[in-house]
């Protein structure tokens, strides 16, 4: 609510303030408590204890935080999200030597799997989705593990779990979530693939085969809007050399 990251016990009164601030913020920015009550039917004293719910000692401390919110919020000028030039100089590495060596190692892991299972938290999670209805078009039965955390995986043993390829899809590859559940699957003996923005995070050092594809990462206020083109591409080019390997 506002700066807060929680919404704060307000009494009906309270909430009447909060209604008018939100629907006022360029204006209470400027406004003298007195202002505020006047405009909002309170007293003084109702303004203070409002401030103080939301963390502020006094109403100038809350019209601080409250203007840095609002810059905070403002969109960037010119801040385009989409780098054209970045998504055509990852493709144009994606086909020297080096590159596509590391397709084919992880093909080669790949191919004797009787399932594939795909990770991915956020953004990263519809792009596992996707991974997992290309390879089970193209090439391998895939599906897509939504949440590893409360999947019943403590009972696999280890025979079927080297039947397994796990797919893990992270920009910052430092997901905890997933490198709790890698840890049990590395012991496990699971072969482990990860497609991530950096081959030093956590998740590909616990792979046995990373996939990094180094574009600049992008991030709007809190929500990171890291280009997921680089990730697409590779498990594309990923299913159709698993397929390759089967039909030789």
């Amino acid at each position: 609510m506002l700066f807060l990251d929680f919404t704060p016990d307000l009494t009906p009164i309270e909430l009447d303030v909060y209604k008018y601030i939100a629907n006022h913020l360029d204006k209470v920015v400027y406004m003298r408590i007195r202002e505020l009550a006047q405009e909002t039917h309170v007293s003084t004293t109702t303004i203070l204890r409002f401030c103080q719910k939301f963390e502020c000692s006094g109403f100038s401390e809350f019209k601080i935080r409250l203007n840095l919110y609002l810059k905070e919020s403002a969109p960037v000028a010119g801040g385009e999200t989409f780098d054209a030039y970045a998504i055509k100089h990852f493709i144009s590495r994606t086909l020297e030597p080096d590159f596509q060596q590391i397709i084919t190692q992880a093909a080669e892991q790949l191919q004797d799997k009787s399932l594939l299972l795909f990770i991915g938290k956020g953004v990263s999670g519809v792009t596992a989705s996707y991974g997992a209805l290309h390879f089970s078009s193209v090439c391998k039965m895939a599906l897509r593990i939504e949440d590893p955390e409360n999947y019943p995986f403590d009972f696999l043993n280890e025979t079927d779990a080297r039947n397994m390829g796990i797919i893990i899809l992270s920009v910052s590859g430092e997901t905890r979530e997933i490198i709790r559940f890698l840890n049990k699957m590395t012991v496990k003996q699971a072969t482990i693939i990860s497609i991530t923005n950096s081959q030093n995070s956590t998740i590909a050092r616990l792979s046995d085969v990373n996939i990094p594809y180094y574009i600049t990462k992008k991030q709007i206020q809190d929500a990171d809007v890291t280009s997921q083109i680089p990730a697409m591409y590779i498990l594309e080019q990923l299913a159709s050399s698993v397929k390759k390997h089967l039909n030789q």
